[in-house]
């Protein structure tokens, strides 16, 4: 099992930037992928970005391609999420969620540990 703590949320204005982390413990980190996944209020979760262990693959939502960076630290078991040209549109709860293998997923299924999420408001 792991743990998984999000910080990093906040208002912001329409074009700001953010940058979410996610600390993670108990299973060593480098063996699995990690996810962001984000919940507005009224809608269903929905995949954001993920990153293999090893960082040479990541991938991404639509809404989000071009404006978000997934990216991650296995020294300090942490992963990020750089949000640059923020939209209202982007304001939910995100999370980071940790897989049980080395494999990105775009797929809530596919994730066995989930933080407690943080909330990202971004203003008109």
């Amino acid at each position: 099992q792991v743990q998984l703590v999000e910080s990093g949320g906040g208002l912001v204005q329409a074009g700001g930037s953010l940058r979410l982390s996610c600390a993670a413990s108990g299973r060593t980190f480098s063996n699995y992928a990690m996810g962001w996944f984000r919940q507005a209020p009224g809608k269903e979760r929905e995949f954001v970005a993920t990153i293999n262990w090893s960082s040479d693959n990541t991938y991404y939502a639509d809404s989000v391609k071009g404006r978000f960076t997934i990216a991650r630290d296995n020294a300090k078991n942490t992963v990020y999420l750089q949000m640059n040209n923020l939209k209202p549109e982007d304001t939910a709860v995100y999370y980071c969620a940790a897989t049980n293998t080395y494999y990105s997923g775009i797929y809530a299924y596919e994730y066995d540990d989930w933080g407690q999420g943080t909330q990202v408001t971004v203003s008109s």
